[in-house]
Order: C-alpha cells, then sequence, then structure tokens
C-alpha cells in the first residue's frame, strides 16, 4: 500500500513581465500550466510513472497575483482509484519580505498509462491521518458530481 504523502510536490516562480496582463496582474493560464505541471509532477511521484491529466475542476481565483510576487505552488494526491487520482494544488501569493497568502485552489485528475497510452493500475492507497481522511471524502464527492456533469453532456 502507498501513503498519499509519497504524492507530494511543490514549485516556486518568480512572477514575470511574460506571465501578467497589462496591468500587472497574473495571467490565468499561466498560473493554470503551472497548476498542472506540479500536479501532474505530485501524480508522478505516487504512480512511479507516466500520468496525463483527465479533468481540472474548482479552479478558484481568490486573490490576484502580481509581477513581482512569488507563486508557491504546493501539490498533494487526495484520492486514489485503481487507473486514475485526485491531486489538489494550493497556490500561495508570497509578496516581497515573506508574507504568504493561499491565492488559488485547483483540483485535477489524472490517468496513469503505460508505455503504449493506456490506462495503468495504480498503487492501492488509503488516508492515514484525519485531514487525508477529509480530503479524501470531498475528493470522492468532487469524483460524483464530474460524474454527474459527464452524464448531462451525454
Amino acid at each position: 500500500m502507498a501513503a498519499l504523502a509519497d504524492g507530494f510536490a511543490e514549485a516556486t516562480h518568480f512572477v514575470q513581465t511574460p506571465h501578467v496582463n497589462g496591468l500587472g496582474i497574473m495571467l490565468g493560464g499561466q498560473l493554470c500550466a503551472w497548476i498542472d505541471e506540479v500536479g501532474a509532477v505530485a501524480a508522478y511521484r505516487y504512480a512511479g510513472g507516466v500520468c496525463v491529466t483527465a479533468a481540472i475542476d474548482d479552479l478558484d481565483f481568490r486573490l490576484p497575483i502580481h509581477l513581482g510576487d512569488l507563486v508557491v505552488l504546493a501539490a498533494l494526491v487526495t484520492w486514489v482509484g485503481r487507473t486514475s487520482l485526485e491531486v489538489e494544488v494550493r497556490v500561495f501569493r508570497e509578496r516581497a519580505g515573506g508574507a504568504r497568502s493561499l491565492a488559488n485552489t485547483a483540483h485535477l485528475v489524472f490517468v496513469a498509462v503505460d508505455r503504449e497510452g493506456k490506462p495503468a493500475p495504480l498503487p492501492v492507497g488509503q488516508p492515514e491521518t484525519e485531514e487525508e481522511r477529509q480530503a479524501w471524502v470531498a475528493a470522492e464527492m468532487r469524483g460524483e458530481a464530474r460524474v454527474r456533469r459527464r452524464r448531462r453532456m451525454q
């Protein structure tokens, strides 16, 4: 059995001119790319191999991030199925002087794949701490909502 904590990744980026709009506020698409990347690293570490992005939901922008800020992204596996897993990414805005604020959260679903790109089984994982159990239950609820959305779209 694998520990969910094995699927952890963190990244830090300095917000520069190509990352912002005309008002000096970070572009959402740039942030989404960084979220996907750090999420994929967490998924890779848990799975022990390549995982592909299947869904991004709950991408909530809480605070603007500006030119010159640091962006700290922390990703952790919150739920594991047979071939897919969910990763939560928390995005922190860090200002000069070290003041950090939660600016964004996102939930991503990845699917483990083999060399042919076909779904591959994941190590069995279970929550071990109360915080992991709460995150697991919330992830299951998001997964059920995702299935309902897909059914409505068919």
